[in-house]
């Protein structure tokens, strides 16, 4: 929130410094963004008065100037070349010896084209009141001659930005914020507004309906015709908008703004000769679209809440108006809207179309619902101050929709509790004092009070919030220290608790670092990794690139990735476990949530160094790791890596990883598919993995078995197969032959393609060790059952024994 300390001064004045009140925001809670000059410094700079203009014999784009400028007697002769100075203006004038920018212009008489200058005719932009200034600055009709410029326009001022807490929507305005200060600083706040007297004309006025009976809770209008919006926004307005943040556009708009500032209650104002019919407060519908103020044309979601007349959609509700029902300069009839949104109604609808408007703002930390017809009263006497004499305003229309009106709301506040809460004990005078002074109604019992919470407080919602307002005012730093006295039992981790760190501690081992990532991410790319997945999308995003969430870990991890490659960082190795969430078929449960551990590497194997020569890591870096997690877990005896099409990962670099037994997928790993690579815009290739957490129990607990103390036997074997089948099928086929001994290992130790091998075959050389617990094995039993296991492999893979 943003405001000019003058105007707040205006509510509430205590005698205190700037710094002063900045430090008592900041103990309430009202964080301190920014505080600047309403304008460079600058002296010698008085009102004037151009008497003549002439043009200068030698520049036609110059012009010579007689200004009056008491306390002066003679008119000063001033060069200008501004195309808007005329006889008659009110004119900034920086006399001779005059300072501008902090000293960085000195004003010296010279002469321009051989005439000779007394000082200089200031524009915004020379005086720091604006950076895009087009001629002198034009000053109003009424303003005193001879006047320091600075006393004039109030320039001792400063410009506060205060970073609010979205639970605060009330301080969104300068009555929200001297209601604040008031209390922080002991004064007592009294409202400088007096009740507008309108008189009305009976005119015809549309008929609102509020159609969406939850979404607006509060609809109040007034039709004012005969505006002459081509006026000039008074200075004085201008410039509160403007130390505001806000650039001035048209009379009609800025009274909009400046009301919306002062009382914290959005407004907007339709070209009543645009509305056809009546107004209707509805939701979208589907295929609707709208050209907003902005120049882009939005299609409408049904979600939306739009305000329309018989024919069209006219705004986006709370949010931005439309283009074709906009107030111009030309208007002349002009309808005023002032509602009461809810939060729920309007939450994420500005992010969803890339918007955020000062009103959207408001609306979604929720406005005073009793605040309508005030701040349209308001703006109507405004309008009809300054728009011209001839303006007419019609009676207030007023449409309420109780369903979407808050309930006023009591709380009991206990006493005791005060105490217990804050550590402190409290004088009721004091308690009641405070309350009072934040608006809240105070009816005192014998050991509580029932406190009535204003309409404007939507975030004062049970006790506790109470008492946080007694612990804002006090000053959280009249809250003593008190260190807990308390007997601790040391706690144990529980088993999954220590999986995490283990295999955290692994992967470090491994030379992998952790991270944490967003479990939000970006729908469109999350859909390009996984498009057969059904995404989860939020309600109410932080933005639209976090707009689902995650459904795996990988998002995250290339995001980083892309990162550091960017900054030159190219060797990757990041891991996190976190959540996952898919949506189910369980309609008590539909939203499932999954711990999981996911790795990305890229880059070179090692380290730079002169021990090895730079290698590119590859396929089996990426499933070494993995292997090293499952055997951790006593699991890589129990899973196979299975080939696997998947639309991530490379069609020939992409596996599973099941649990034999179970037949469970518990992950997957892989070379990322190279269009992936190619639309991230990453140095490839990148591998990947992914694992369920859950599927580490799975693994069997570890039995006692007695250590044979006969030899073992090794047994070899060479044989062809196709190309497509994988050792993992192979090992497989020999693990299933029962065997009356043990087989200890079975161990890929050679893979050969070419002279001597059919065309689209491999030879395969398996290792076996074989064992017996109590006796030693004989050749025969041996014999029998290598038999077995070459006769499996020829029936099951047409696998051929090599001589």
């Amino acid at each position: 929130m943003q405001f000019s300390e003058n105007w707040l001064r205006t509510w509430v004045n205590p005698a205190i410094s700037s710094e002063k009140i900045i430090e008592l925001f900041t103990a309430l809670g009202h964080e301190l963004d920014d505080c600047t000059a309403v304008a460079d410094k600058f002296n010698t700079v008085l009102v004037g008065e151009v008497l003549a203009v002439n043009p200068h014999p030698d520049a036609d784009k110059l012009r010579v100037c007689s200004v009056k400028v008491p306390p002066l007697e003679t008119p000063l002769q001033i060069v200008c070349g501004a195309s808007n100075v005329r006889v008659g203006l009110k004119v900034a004038v920086a006399m001779v010896g005059a300072e501008l920018k902090g000293g960085e212009i000195k004003i010296k008489r010279s002469r321009l084209r051989g005439i000779e200058s007394e000082g200089m005719l200031c524009s915004a932009d020379e005086l720091g009141l604006n950076d895009n200034s087009n001629g002198i600055l034009e000053l109003p009709d009424d303003a005193p001659l001879g006047v320091d410029l600075c006393d004039y326009l109030g320039l001792d001022d400063k410009s506060i930005r205060l970073d609010l807490t979205p639970n605060r929507g009330d301080c969104l305005s300068i009555q929200g914020l001297a209601r604040e200060l008031a209390i922080a600083s002991a004064e007592v706040f009294a409202s400088p507004l007096t009740k507008p007297t309108i008189k009305t004309q009976e005119q015809a006025t549309p008929k609102v309906f509020i159609d969406d009976a939850l979404s607006c809770g509060r609809y109040v209008g007034r039709l004012i015709s005969s505006v002459d919006n081509s006026v000039d926004t008074p200075l004085w307005l201008k410039e509160r908008l403007r130390r505001s943040g806000i650039r001035s556009l048209t009379p009609v708009v800025d009274i909009t703004h400046y009301v919306m500032l002062e009382l914290g209650q959005p407004l907007h104002a339709f070209d009543a000769d645009k509305v056809e019919g009546n107004i209707h407060v509805r939701k979208a519908k589907s295929g609707e679209t709208l050209e907003l103020l902005d120049g882009r044309t939005i299609i409408l979601e049904v979600s939306s809440v739009v305000i329309a007349d018989d024919r069209t959609v006219l705004a986006l509700a709370g949010i931005m108006g439309g283009v074709d029902s906009a107030v111009q300069s030309t208007t002349t009839n002009i309808f005023l809207e002032s509602a009461y949104f809810t939060p729920q109604a309007l939450a994420g609808q500005a992010r969803r179309y890339a918007l955020h408007t000062d009103s959207a703002h408001r609306f979604e930390r929720a406005v005073d619902w009793q605040l309508q017809a005030v701040a349209l009263d308001r703006a109507t006497e405004l309008v009809l101050a300054i728009c011209g004499t001839q303006a007419k305003a019609a009676p207030r229309i007023e449409v309420t929709s109780i369903a979407a009106l808050p309930v006023e709301s009591k709380i009991t506040l206990r006493k005791n509790r005060i105490a217990r809460i804050l550590g402190i004990t409290l004088d009721n005078a004091r308690v009641e004092a405070i309350l009072r002074g934040l608006g809240m109604s105070v009816e005192p019992a014998e050991e509580s009070w029932c406190v009535t919470v204003p309409s404007f407080r939507a975030d004062v919602l049970a006790e506790i919030d109470l008492i946080e307002e007694l612990a804002r005012v006090v000053g959280y730093e009249q809250i003593p220290h008190h260190y807990p006295q308390q007997s601790l039992m040391p706690k144990t981790d529980n088993e999954e608790q220590q999986q995490i760190a283990q295999l955290s501690s692994s992967l470090m081992a491994r030379d992998y670092q952790e991270l944490i990532t967003y479990s939000f991410v970006d729908k469109k790319k999350e859909a390009g990794l996984f498009p057969d997945r059904t995404l989860l999308s939020l309600r109410n995003p932080i933005s639209a690139d976090l707009a689902v969430m995650r459904t795996s870990l990988w998002q995250g991890l290339l995001q980083a990735a892309q990162y550091n490659q960017n900054r030159q960082q190219d060797r990757i190795r990041f891991f996190e476990i976190g959540k996952a969430y898919r949506v189910g078929a369980d309609r008590v449960c539909p939203i499932h949530e999954e711990m999981r551990v996911a790795g990305v590497i890229a880059g070179q194997r090692w380290p730079l160094q002169w021990g090895f020569n730079a290698q590119k890591v590859d396929f089996f870096d990426i499933k070494g790791d993995v292997e090293a997690v499952l055997q951790q877990f006593k699991l890589l005896e129990q899973c196979i890596f299975k080939m696997e099409k998947s639309a991530s990962l490379h069609p020939k670099q992409g596996v599973a990883v099941v649990h034999q037994e179970s037949g469970q997928k518990i992950g997957e790993l892989g070379a990322l598919h190279p269009s992936l690579v190619a639309e991230w815009d990453l140095n490839g290739p990148i591998f990947v993995f992914e694992l369920t957490l859950s599927a580490l129990t799975l693994a069997t607990f570890p039995k006692f078995a007695t250590l044979s103390k006969y030899p073992a036997i090794r047994r070899d074997l060479a044989f062809t197969v196709s190309k497509d089948i994988g050792y993992e099928r192979i090992k497989s086929v020999i693990r299933t032959q029962k065997a009356p001994f043990d087989v200890i290992d079975v161990r890929l130790f050679d893979v050969y393609e070419g002279q001597g091998v059919a065309f689209g075959h491999k030879s395969i050389a398996v290792a076996m060790l074989l064992q017996h617990s109590e006796r030693t094995l004989v050749d025969d039993e041996v014999n029998d059952w290598m038999a077995k296991v070459v006769n499996a492999l020829a029936t099951e893979l047409s696998a051929v024994l090599r001589n």
